[in-house]
């Protein structure tokens, strides 16, 4: 209960819980940006830089628009 409570298993007995690779790739994701993750550490394997880059993006629809480019020039 305590581990659903803090977000680490999901509430829903259907769903498996998050791999290792997940939590571990998303709490990089909210310390560092990937590209400092990449100039620090010389080898990471492709499926970990996939999901540091998955969990590194955006989740709310107010910071996509932020760092979103949407002008098309006129205004």
């Amino acid at each position: 209960a305590a581990a659903a409570a803090l977000g680490l298993l999901p509430l829903d007995k259907t769903q498996s819980p998050e791999s290792l690779l997940d939590i571990a790739a998303r709490k990089v994701a909210e310390k560092w940006p990937f590209q400092q993750v990449e100039e620090r550490f010389e080898r990471i394997p492709e499926p970990v830089q996939r999901r540091i880059v998955y969990w590194s993006f955006p989740r709310s629809e107010r910071e996509i628009c932020m760092y979103s480019s949407f002008n098309t020039g006129t205004e």
